[in-house]
């Protein structure tokens, strides 16, 4: 993981972590990182996942929505305004307050539109390839069936955060059927930094490029401290920051 690699290189142990999360494909990325999934395996898994993931819904059959001020419990009100035969629309991500990704065929997406729109709600389409996070995606989620409970785990060191029950797993016998429903289930990112927040959490660590993460982090809770990891600049400078403790 990247943190055996700080040890090993810079002579410092960032094992301290209490809980390992990543969004969406990032929980793969959790799950090296705490030494819970070979590296090998999942980059072998995230390549069967993302063809899988491309393959389950024809190209153009369906669409993904961001909706920005909105509650779960009003969009899940608007949803049920939907005719049922214009077909799936559901949340993919809980990603922040005020941040909820829709997600489903591209009939139902557009009247979802349109009914956010009559209600002065901010809505945009994603640029992406396929309707991920809803149950368009069963066919991808049997594919990877087999292939994830043929892949070996361990147990995750600290526990991993779990995209599908935002709470923190450590049973392999659990976190397999959870990364296999992740592929049709909300990603309740918001949730999970709730969660760690009431478990004692203070400070988060992003570790890649960019601070989308970082950013809906902030806007879930303003008041704890967030850091982020993009280059080798960066680890030093965290390196000098835990030196300091």
């Amino acid at each position: 993981s990247i943190f055996n690699v700080i040890k090993k290189e810079f002579n410092i142990d960032l094992g301290k972590a209490k809980f390992f999360a990543g969004h969406s494909l990032g929980e793969y990325s959790a799950l090296v990182s705490a030494d819970s999934l070979e590296f090998n395996d999942a980059l072998f898994l995230l390549f069967e996942r993302g063809k899988s993931m491309q393959e389950a819904v024809p190209e153009g059959k369906g669409s993904m929505l961001a909706v920005m001020g909105s509650k779960i419990d009003d969009l899940v009100k608007y949803i049920g305004e939907i005719d049922k035969s214009r077909g799936v629309c559901e949340i993919a991500n809980d990603n922040s307050n005020g941040q909820v990704i829709l997600s489903g065929d591209k009939s139902a997406m557009n009247d979802i539109n349109i009914i956010l729109k009559k209600n002065k709600k901010k809505s945009i389409f994603l640029p992406v390839s396929a309707p991920f996070h809803c149950s368009l995606m069963n066919k991808a989620k049997e594919n990877m069936k087999e292939k994830i409970e043929g892949t070996n785990f361990l147990k995750p060191k600290p526990n991993i955060i779990s995209n599908v029950t935002a709470k923190a797993e450590e049973d392999v016998n659990k976190i397999k059927p959870l990364l296999i429903d992740q592929i049709t289930s909300r990603v309740k990112w918001r949730e999970s930094i709730n969660y760690m927040i009431k478990q004692g959490v203070t400070s988060f660590l992003e570790i890649g490029p960019g601070k989308v993460l970082s950013g809906l982090v902030k806007k879930i809770d303003k008041n704890v401290e967030i850091s982020n990891i993009s280059n080798i600049k960066d680890i030093k400078w965290l390196i000098l920051k835990i030196k300091k403790y």
